[in-house]
Formats: structure tokens, C-alpha cells, sequence
């Protein structure tokens, strides 16, 4: 891992592993260092592991699949998250190779056809690049209707801002929300979770 130097101090938080972004177990170092291995920038390595988060670690809700997982480490083991758990295991990737990342939120409209009125937040992973500085990506996984891609420095996420109430939350945060590790660790199965999805109103 490259070190941080003294100029880039207010980096540091986003460089740190913890129980969730957890790069310090042996099996989210190794796959960071096997993605990075025919790479050579840090854009490149970013660019392998969101591809990677995105296409091989199935979403929950989309492929019906448990169990609900937090920590990057069971991410990777289980091969499934909700959005939420994917940046998680995105963001300790990125941070095994010394690439600083970290946590930012959407507030969206659940279900926008029924028209519920009910809303949920959306985690994506703030990478910053040398030359760019932060960059949002979103690795939820892609599905008709959805494209989400890489492409500095111009975002393409998965979700657009398009109904009154959505927003993009304030913020790039070197930890995951408390409301969102709390809804992932109080259910155990993908529908119990989609009927109790942490939300933040504005």
C-alpha cells in the first residue's frame, strides 16, 4: 500500500479499515492485490474493482439471494449485498491498495410506478483519483434500466434525480451511516430488509 503523504492528511480517514470496510482480512487483500495486478494507475485499479463489485457480486434484491451481508469481508465471501454492502466491499478494495474511498448517499423514490410516496437511501462509493479528486461511482450491479459505468471524470450512475423528495445526500463519509449498518445487521433475508430499508428525510 502506497502511503499518504503529509499534504494529503485530510485523506487519511478514507485510507483506514474497520469492522465493515475490513481490508485487513486475508481474502479482501488478496482479491484487491489479484484486480490490481495487471494494472497500472490507481484509475486503472479503481476501474477494476468497480467493475468487478458491479458484475460479480450479485444484488440481493435483483437475483432474490441471502443472506443479507455488511462487512466487505462477507460480501466477497457470500458473493451478494444490497447497494449498500457492495460500496462497503468496493471501498475496502479500493483502500487495500491505498486509493482512498469513501461512503455517499442518494435519497430516492422506492418504487416510483406504484407511486408509494415511500423512500429509501441508495450507497454509492466516492473514489478519489489523482489529478480528479472525488469521483462517484455506483456498483448496485446493472440490469435493463440500469448503466451504471466508469468513466471519469464524467458520472454515470444508476439512478438519475428525477422525483420531488430525491436528492443527493451532503457529504463523503470515511464510515458507513449508522441507519444503514443498523438495517443491514437487523435482518438476515433480502425481503425482510426491503420492507425495512433505512431511510434519511431531508
Amino acid at each position: 500500500m502506497s502511503p499518504v503523504s503529509p499534504v494529503d492528511a485530510t485523506l487519511v480517514p478514507y485510507l483506514a479499515a474497520s469492522d465493515i470496510l475490513d481490508f485487513h482480512q486475508p481474502m479482501v487483500a488478496a482479491k484487491a492485490d489479484a484486480l490490481a495486478a495487471k494494472t497500472a494507475s490507481d484509475a486503472a485499479v479503481a476501474e477494476a474493482c468497480f467493475l468487478f463489485v458491479r458484475d460479480a457480486i450479485r444484488h440481493s434484491l435483483d437475483h432474490r439471494q441471502n443472506p443479507v451481508t455488511c462487512a466487505a469481508s462477507d460480501v466477497l465471501r457470500h458473493g451478494t449485498g444490497y447497494c449498500y454492502a457492495k460500496a462497503h466491499l468496493l471501498a475496502a478494495l479500493l483502500r487495500a491498495r491505498g486509493i482512498p474511498a469513501g461512503l455517499c448517499y442518494q435519497r430516492l423514490l422506492l418504487d416510483p410506478a406504484a407511486d408509494t410516496g415511500r423512500f429509501c437511501l441508495h450507497g454509492l462509493v466516492a473514489v478519489h483519483l489523482r489529478g480528479l479528486g472525488w469521483y462517484r461511482i455506483d456498483a448496485r450491479g446493472n440490469k435493463p434500466g440500469v448503466d451504471a459505468r466508469f468513466t471519469p471524470p464524467v458520472e454515470c450512475l444508476a439512478f438519475p434525480l428525477a422525483a420531488p423528495g430525491e436528492a443527493d445526500l451532503p457529504g463523503i463519509h470515511a464510515a458507513p451511516l449508522p441507519e444503514v449498518v443498523a438495517a443491514l445487521r437487523r435482518h438476515d433475508t433480502w425481503d425482510a430488509l426491503l420492507a425495512d430499508l433505512p431511510d434519511r428525510p431531508r
